[in-house]
């Protein structure tokens, strides 16, 4: 029995970093794409005039849930 507890706990804690470690690799890995990656910038040509109000009305919302960090690139519409 103090065995089996022993094994459990081993394994609990070997879970719990490799967890830790993926949560600190992730965050390394993002904040590294962010700072030397260049954000590549793509103009999209206005088909419909009627949709810049659509797409104004798209780019407030995520503007307003993201708080200023999220931005949209490209919207299409989906049939």
């Amino acid at each position: 029995m103090n065995e089996a507890i022993s094994i459990m706990i081993v394994g609990m804690f070997t879970v719990f970093m490799i967890l830790f470690l993926i949560l600190i690799i992730g965050n390394v890995l993002i904040r590294l794409t962010n700072r030397y990656v260049p954000e590549t910038i793509v103009e999209s040509k206005k088909k419909n005039p009627s949709l810049d109000d659509t797409h104004a009305a798209i780019s407030a919302a995520i503007e307003l849930v993201s708080k200023g960090k999220g931005t949209a690139v490209k919207i299409e519409h989906i049939q």
